[in-house]
Formats: structure tokens, sequence, C-alpha cells
């Protein structure tokens, strides 16, 4: 089977940025099968396509490499990274753009805090992290645009560990990465969770932080934006109106059949959802 590259950017399709990544890969590695997971996240939402990477990567065969760039702070002292984990690679810069999957795959008790600086939390791993700097030249393509290592420094990178290259040869071992704050629901004290709207996809489906079996049931009330939605469905057709569904993500959604729940309900990220147990 071709070696699997997937991509996960802010670049969008009206410039030549995905096709210049594309050929950088390619040039290195005719045979890689390259797959966009997308390019339209918002522009510097480093959260947002954290939140994206993290639904998406799971369902790729083993050993997939995922390059994931939103990055803000292309040509700083931000390093470059790799991160390897038992199904997958990762290859982005240390913006906090794998926190979804770091916050999945490791434990609290596994990491602890090193600094906080401007939002960022650098976590230092006690066992178990497989990570590398991006750092030896010999491996990018020159000259290097201070403006795009999209292109010059993650495509060659990427391509070369899709040909089996160890991630260890690209620059020296690291034992701790840089995460955001993901927004995580609380409880009232009679137990219900509080959450709020993580991401709005392109069918204005509520994407929320509750994961679906965290409920207390499917007899709750769902409480956003001044309305009250009676239970949890399980398909965006099976109710009139605005509905609670339990998404193929695994999170707890508002959507509204044929429309927009974003554009009827007037909210978006970050809008508070309180789930009351009926009970």
């Amino acid at each position: 089977m071709s070696p699997i590259i997937t991509l996960t950017t802010d670049f969008g399709y009206d410039d030549a940025y995905v096709a210049a990544v594309k050929g950088a890969i390619l040039n290195i590695n005719p045979e890689a099968s390259i797959v966009d997971v997308t390019h339209s996240v918002r522009p510097q939402d480093i959260l947002e396509a954290a939140f994206i990477l993290n639904a998406a990567y799971r369902y790729f065969p083993k050993q997939t490499v995922h390059v994931a760039i939103v990055d803000p702070g292309v040509g700083s002292e931000r390093r470059g990274i790799i991160l390897k984990t038992p199904s997958a690679i990762f290859v982005a810069p240390d913006n906090g753009i794998l926190s979804y999957v770091i916050d999945d795959l490791f434990s609290v008790e596994s990491r602890s805090v090193i600094e906080e600086t401007h939002g960022l939390t650098e976590l230092v791993f006690k066992a178990g992290l497989e990570a590398a700097a991006i750092t030896d030249p010999r491996f990018w393509r020159h000259p290097v645009s201070p403006t795009f290592h999209a292109r010059d420094i993650f495509a060659p990178v990427a391509a070369g560990l899709s040909l089996g290259i160890s991630h260890y040869e690209f620059g020296e071992k690291i034992s701790s990465l840089h995460v955001l704050p993901i927004p995580k629901p609380s409880l009232e004290p009679d137990g219900n969770p509080v959450g709020q709207v993580l991401h709005v996809d392109r069918f204005g489906n509520l994407i929320t932080n509750i994961r679906c079996n965290n409920l207390p049931g499917k007899d709750v009330v769902v409480e956003v934006a001044g309305q009250r939605i009676q239970g949890i469905s399980d398909y965006y057709a099976q109710k009139e109106g605005v509905m609670a569904v339990a998404g193929s993500s695994g999170y707890l959604e508002i959507s509204l059949r044929d429309g927009s729940a974003c554009d009827f309900l007037g909210i978006g990220v970050g809008e508070e959802i309180r789930v009351i147990s009926a009970a």
C-alpha cells in the first residue's frame, strides 16, 4: 500500500499554498497518497485545527503521517516537531496544534507543567513520549522561506517519514511539548454537565465539548441560547426544528433539521450548553 500523508491547514484553496506543499512531498516520494483533511480552518485558529485533526486521524491506517499546519508563529523561534504514537505520526509546529491528540493519548499523571507562556503550556512527559524536534537541515528544501515552513520544512520531513526514515533522524529527541488549554465541561452540584460549543461544521451543526458517553442518558433537557431541547436524537431527521444529537465524533451536537443551527440560534464557538437530567 502506498504511504499516506494527510494535510490539515488554514491555507484555503484560493492560492497556490496547498499545491506547493503537495508538490514538495511528491518531489521526494512520488508514491505517496496525499489526503486533505481540511484546508478550511479559520485563519490562525490553532485550536480548531487541533479539534478537527483529532476527530479525523484515528480512522486512517496505522503509521499514516499527519501534517498539521496552522502556524501564525512561522519564522519565529517556535519548534517544528514530530510526534510518533502507536497508531500515527504527526508533523507540526509546536504551538498547541496537537493539544487534543496529546490530551487523549497521555494521562495527566504522565506529564507535568514546566511553564506557561502566552497561553501555551509546556508539558514535560515522564515516559512514553516519542518525539523529536525538527532541527536537521539536511532534510529541508533549500532555500527555506521564513514564511513558508509548510512547504520547505514540514512537507519534506513528512515525505521522508513516509519513506521509512526514523523520526529521530530529523533532529534531537525531546521530552516536552506545548499545548493549549482545552475547554472541558464542568459539573454542577447535582452532577449535570455544563459545556460549550467547540466547533461549527459546514452544515451549521454546533459540536459541543460534552461527550455522549458522559451524558446521564437520553432522557435529558438541553439548554442553549434560551432554547430547551427535550431528549437526545439519534440522527438529524428524527425530529423537526432544533434538536440535540449524539454526533458521529462522539460529542453532543445541536442541529436544525434542514437548516443551520448556528444561524437559527445566532450563536457559535464558546456558547454555553447545559444538560439537565429529567430524572
